[in-house]
């Protein structure tokens, strides 16, 4: 992770007691003149979840509606760039998206809540699906007549993570060239705007295979193809290793490009400088953070990044959360 990351570190049972007190404050607190919505804008891999969390949030606050808009992250951020979108929180499948896009002018932190892994989605019926395994998998996808896709880089995450994950591959199976040629096995029509959307084109035989998170195999209780630690990104022991892999991407305006470098998967998440419901969206967060909000995400294949890691400035944190974290 960053280096400019600072870490608190929090014993669980003194984080509880924390969480329920700043849940208990806000609770008291008055929302006189805000609207009973919570507007979330978030990674297309976090519609589970946060289904699960919005409908036991409102559980706990009665009259509060939660309003999702599932995207791929960096169009999520778009939302609120280029289109004016507001939102009361931004939940990124990368935390990096949420440092390039958004701080400092849309937003001034960033909490790191969860971490995931890359790996191969297929059907019982998939061309060659009895063969595949975490060592041949490049050499299935690439046979005559095998359909593979993946999301869109400039738009998801999950899009530029699955071309890291194939130069990764390149080094880690030591095949030169295996990167140009999984790139050039993959045609355009096998590329969406989200990971989401190709599960459709899994499901309806027009694809194979899709490069995915595997929380969301998981959550579909769909087969997959666990793919190595040393390249499903997944893993903070080879963090290292995954530098090596870099692609370039569209950056905050036309014609600027971002380099991605491979790096453990992290989530992030913040609200937006012009949140229009504030309050609302601190609980949320502390909602997120606390106990329940740990275990949906755990139990969705999503393991909870604990304690607590922020960025961006720290000194404008709410209040709430500020205590939390300390």
């Amino acid at each position: 992770m960053a280096n400019n990351m600072k870490t608190d570190v929090v014993k669980p049972v003194v984080a509880s007691v924390v969480i329920i007190v700043c849940m208990a404050f806000f609770c008291a607190y008055s929302i006189a003149g805000e609207s009973r919505e919570l507007v979330i804008f978030h990674a297309g891999s976090l519609s589970v979840p946060f289904r699960e969390m919005a409908k036991a949030f409102e559980d706990r606050h009665p009259g509060i509606k939660v309003v999702r808009e599932a995207a791929g992250s960096r169009t999520c951020a778009r939302k609120i760039i280029d289109l004016g979108r507001k939102c009361d929180i931004m939940a990124s499948a990368d935390y990096t998206v949420i440092e390039d896009l958004l701080i400092p002018e849309y937003a001034s932190w960033n909490i790191s809540f969860a971490t995931n892994e890359m790996a191969i989605m297929y059907r019982p019926d998939s061309k060659y699906s009895k063969k595949i395994n975490p060592g041949n998998w490049y050499n299935i996808l690439l046979k005559k007549g095998v359909e593979y896709g993946h999301s869109d880089p400039n738009a998801d995450p999950c899009g530029y993570r699955t071309m890291l994950v194939w130069q990764l591959a390149e080094k880690y199976y030591k095949v030169p060239g295996l990167y140009e040629k999984l790139k050039a096995g993959c045609p355009l029509r096998n590329v969406r705007p989200k990971e989401t959307d190709l599960i459709a084109l899994l499901e309806a035989g027009e694809l194979d295979y899709l490069f995915i998170y595997r929380s969301v195999c998981l959550q579909h209780k769909a087969l997959f193809v666990e793919l190595p630690a040393r390249i499903n990104l997944g893993s903070f022991r080879y963090a290292g290793f995954y530098r090596q892999a870099g692609i370039k991407i569209a950056g905050k305006t036309p014609g600027d490009f971002v380099e991605k470098t491979g790096r453990p998967m992290v989530y992030g998440i913040t609200i937006p400088k012009n949140a229009p419901h504030l309050q609302t969206a601190i609980r949320f967060v502390l909602f997120l953070l606390g106990p329940e909000g740990r275990a949906i995400m755990e139990k969705n294949g999503q393991a909870p990044v604990y304690p607590v890691k922020v960025t961006g400035d720290i000194e404008k944190l709410p209040a709430g959360i500020k205590a939390f974290l300390q």
